[in-house]
């Protein structure tokens, strides 16, 4: 009994002191009453509730009140109808929790591959010497290509490609290089760099820029040191014994240079004969040497920790020589020996892609994805290949789980001197369909050792080429010059005594119609512009709707926003002798693009007769002609002249790369589907 007293008065003195209330009850004053000293504790006439004692169960005459005893929470907190629904909430909120997981891992599993900054958008490769000049010395520099970033972004362009820039003796400054730290004081200084650099990154921009491992100038550090056999730089260089009578060398086999002649050359200093795949003044490194290949790693290194965002390598396939000296066989066995002086003369079995040469084209990778942990900062990786079979340059992608270069850089169309619908499909399914599966295509129309286009194959193909470059699937790459349709420059006005054929095509970057062209304010610039300057310049053009720069920027922008076009499928229709069609589709957008290039004569074509189900009249997207566009065309008779191009858009539910006829035609490098309902893309398809 005095244990139920001592609870009933526990109650009371809680029920006393609460005078607020917190949502149970309706809040109102009690008033305190003596209590009468003859009354009954549990009389009625009292405030204080009573509370049953252990064996009462019954709490129907009780509500919850603030400020209840834990005793008296815990009787409550097992009614059903407290009980329930918090249990209730927490398995909703469980299930919810699940559902949530459960969804994003679904998403991360059905979700393609993100595409990396080089996929995204075009590169713009600059040849530093001829772009912009910024101190009047009549060459170009690396302050003058910062001055022009923002002409560069109205490119739609996301990474710009660098050609080599190192200290060398060097005319043309892309090989011989003396060190391959060191800014040439021709472009500025190292400051120069780094304040260019944190420029294009701020302009959300990448960089990359040229490395050729292979050869270094006779002027560098290492090879004065190796030809006086000092240390380990012994064997940095490959030397070998050779015959020296009369002021005349007879090497050591009959490898020859690319440029011609033997490639090996006397030393007079260590009295032997060092291998050079290229001129006199570039000797090849020697690979086989664990030491020199730790220093080309050390050197990949210090421009990545610059912030360089990817390199391209040059001359890959001449890292490695055979280890045995036998000669390489004649192209023509007839032939007199000693007749035989040009590069083309020979097979080069034993000069190029050797064993090996792949291995440190990986651990190149190996070093670069060091520097690529961190999100967003990945670094690119391509070999530039040159005069190499299809399947010899689809080796560079690497291994199925191996990574190697992230592409091969494609100069196939860079060496057409002709066009034609076949032509064109010829060189892209060659590509495509050769390309390891998942691996990401490029294309390229020019560059610093190619003929300009409009020089080889003339300007009425420079819009039409632009726009192969941006309906294709994969990365466009543009040489600087070309999204305005510049030309070589003559080889008579040349001031360089230097090799003709490797300047032809690296005059200076057409801006204006002023004195130099817009490129120098100074005197004289290091190679003359073209005579057409006047009127073939980037002011010029920005104010012409019909111009070659305003197509090109409308084919970026195009490319940039349209997933048909970024991450589609692409499909070959039909070609022949003048032009060539193809449709760029994905799954889950029923609108394609059907691409019409004619490179030969006026031709008419019936695109009914190939592709079921076209309306009688379909809408042009864009078109080499502006005239044109957002104009309609009758699909039975699509009249194109030569070099004409148009893109016409089309809402099919049927997909080419569906139907049968079409399967083999088709090529996609990463699958992607798009999902309207939800705005994502997936992979399945």
């Amino acid at each position: 009994m005095a244990e139920d007293k001592r609870k009933r008065d526990s109650i009371r003195m809680s029920m006393k002191g609460c005078q607020t209330n917190n949502g149970f009850v309706q809040n109102e004053d009690i008033p305190e009453q003596d209590p009468d000293p003859g009354s009954v504790v549990g009389s009625p006439q009292h405030n204080a509730v009573s509370v049953p004692g252990p064996e009462e169960a019954d709490l129907q005459d009780i509500r919850p009140y603030a400020g209840m005893p834990k005793e008296v929470l815990f009787r409550f907190s097992s009614q059903a109808r407290y009980r329930v629904p918090r249990e209730v909430l927490f398995w909703l909120t469980v299930a919810t929790v699940i559902l949530l997981i459960g969804a994003t891992i679904t998403i991360i599993a059905i979700s393609p591959k993100c595409l990396d900054w080089w996929q995204a958008g075009p590169m713009y490769q600059i040849y530093p010497r001829s772009f912009k000049d910024s101190d009047k010395d009549g060459n170009g520099d690396l302050k003058g290509i910062q001055d022009k970033l923002d002409y560069i972004t109205t490119l739609n362009i996301k990474t710009i490609w660098i050609t080599s820039f190192y200290k060398s003796s060097l005319k043309d400054f892309r090989y011989g290089v003396e060190d391959f730290q060191e800014i040439d004081p021709l472009f500025g200084t190292m400051t120069d760099f780094e304040n260019l650099i944190a420029a294009i990154h701020d302009k959300g921009l990448k960089l990359i820029i040229d490395f050729i491992p292979n050869h270094t100038s006779d002027k560098h550090a290492w090879f004065q040191l190796s030809r006086t056999r000092t240390g380990k730089y012994t064997d940095y260089y490959i030397w070998h014994d050779c015959i020296r009578e009369n002021d005349v060398t007879i090497p050591p086999n009959n490898w020859l240079s690319v440029y011609g002649n033997s490639s090996w050359h006397f030393d007079e200093v260590r009295k032997q004969c060092y291998f050079h795949q290229f001129t006199k003044e570039q000797p090849d490194l020697n690979f086989r040497n664990p030491a020199v290949q730790e220093e080309i790693k050390e050197i990949i290194q210090f421009w990545l920790a610059k912030g360089v965002d990817g390199f391209s390598f040059d001359a890959v396939k001449f890292l490695l020589e055979a280890h045995h000296l036998r000669d390489e066989i004649q192209v023509n066995k007839f032939q007199i020996p000693n007749s035989v002086t040009h590069y083309s003369e020979l097979y080069h079995d034993f000069t190029t892609t050797q064993v090996g040469m792949h291995d440190l084209v990986r651990s190149f990778r190996q070093t670069m994805d060091q520097y690529s942990r961190e999100p967003g900062r990945y670094r690119f990786l391509g070999a530039e290949v040159y005069a190499e079979s299809i399947d010899r340059t689809m080796m560079y992608y690497g291994l199925p789980f191996i990574q190697e270069a992230d592409f091969p850089f494609n100069n196939y169309l860079t060496t057409l001197d002709s066009l034609s619908g076949n032509i064109v499909h010829d060189v892209v399914t060659s590509w495509m369909e050769n390309m390891p599966e998942g691996r990401w295509p490029n294309w390229m129309i020019g560059g610093p050792d190619s003929t300009r286009l409009t020089s080889r194959l003339g300007n009425q193909y420079v819009n039409i080429m632009n726009m192969l470059l941006f309906t294709l699937p994969g990365t466009p790459i543009t040489y600087y010059g070309e999204e305005i349709g510049m030309g070589n420059i003559l080889a008579t006005d040349l001031n360089e005594n230097y090799d003709a054929n490797t300047l032809l095509s690296k005059s200076p970057m057409q801006w204006d119609n002023s004195s130099n062209a817009g490129f120098s304010e100074g005197n004289r610039t290091w190679l003359p512009t073209n005579s057409d300057y006047h009127v073939v310049n980037v002011e010029v053009q920005k104010t012409q709707p019909s111009s070659t720069l305003k197509l090109y920027q409308d084919l970026s922008l195009l490319h940039s926003n349209e997933l048909l076009l970024s991450r589609g499928w692409f499909c070959l229709v039909r070609n022949d002798s003048h032009s060539v069609v193809y449709t760029r589709e994905l799954d889950g957008i029923d609108r394609v693009f059907i691409v019409i290039l004619n490179f030969g004569e006026s031709t008419q074509l019936n695109l009914q007769e190939t592709i079921s189900g076209l309306p009688t009249r379909l809408r042009i997207k864009l078109s080499t002609n502006s005239a044109s566009k957002g104009s309609e065309v009758e699909t039975r008779g699509i009249f194109l002249e030569k070099g004409d191009g148009i893109i016409l858009e089309h809402n099919m539910k049927n997909l080419l790369h569906h139907q049968t006829a079409f399967r083999d035609k088709c090529f996609v490098s990463n699958r992607a589907c798009y999902s309207s309902a939800l705005d994502i893309l997936h992979s399945l398809c």
